[in-house]
């Protein structure tokens, strides 16, 4: 699986000659490492609605005739400004032949817009099993005692979690996430976009280590194949 870290929550996932990308923020992303007209997908996996993880979603979908996953309230905005959607729920798992997806909670927001606020359903996570391995996208959440039961089920090798703070959980509380779903893989994120969220990830990449799994520290435009 070759995984290229876009900046915030975005990731670049190629896997089985497939294109996955998730929450693709780029316009307004200090960090953002691509530009929103140098991205394709096949498959476009949305979080939840917020600008910073919606970001750039409906542009890249039209261009790329892509398909966005996510909740159905979500998918269903999107339907309206002519994107292609597989609307799921929480729980909620699907085999597209290739790969499969299960959607997980994620203790967050969800909503659009800054005038009149349309709400988007439940913020969510997602596990994409591809390849042989898979891969847990968090999403904005933070810790909560049933992501070792969600690993139970579905073992993580990949894990793709938020290490910021305030907006999401903290270098101590992902540390704690870690521990719950034991991934051979970390790659952290949602971190040092902006001064309100900026750590020392060296502090979580050094812990992390200690617990088992192998942590692996890039900086948005960098790629890494696990």
């Amino acid at each position: 699986m070759k995984i290229t870290f876009l900046g915030h929550a975005g990731f670049f996932v190629e896997a089985e000659g497939l294109k996955f990308l998730f929450d693709p923020f780029l316009t307004g992303n200090p960090v953002a490492a691509k530009r929103p007209e140098e991205m394709t997908a096949d498959y476009i996996f949305v979080s939840h609605g917020h600008g910073d993880h919606l970001g750039d979603t409906v542009p890249i979908a039209q261009k790329s005739d892509a398909t966005v996953i996510g909740v159905f309230e979500l998918c269903n905005f999107l339907s309206r400004q002519n994107v292609k959607t597989h609307p799921m729920h929480i729980g909620g798992r699907y085999n597209f032949g290739k790969f499969t997806v299960k959607l997980t909670p994620a203790w967050h927001g969800s909503s659009f817009g800054e005038g009149p606020v349309e709400s988007l359903g439940n913020p969510c996570g997602f596990l994409l099993t591809v390849g042989g391995q898979t891969l847990y996208h968090t999403g904005d959440t933070g810790v909560f005692y049933d992501m070792k039961l969600i690993a139970e089920i579905d073992p993580v090798d990949i894990l793709l979690l938020p290490i910021g703070g305030n907006f999401t959980m903290d270098i101590k509380d992902a540390l704690k996430a870690v521990e719950l779903i034991k991934p051979r893989h970390v790659i952290p994120m949602h971190y040092n976009t902006w001064p309100l969220i900026a750590v020392n990830a060296e502090e979580f990449r050094a812990k992390g280590s200690s617990l088992g799994a192998e942590v692996h520290m890039v900086n948005p435009g960098e790629t890494v194949v696990l």
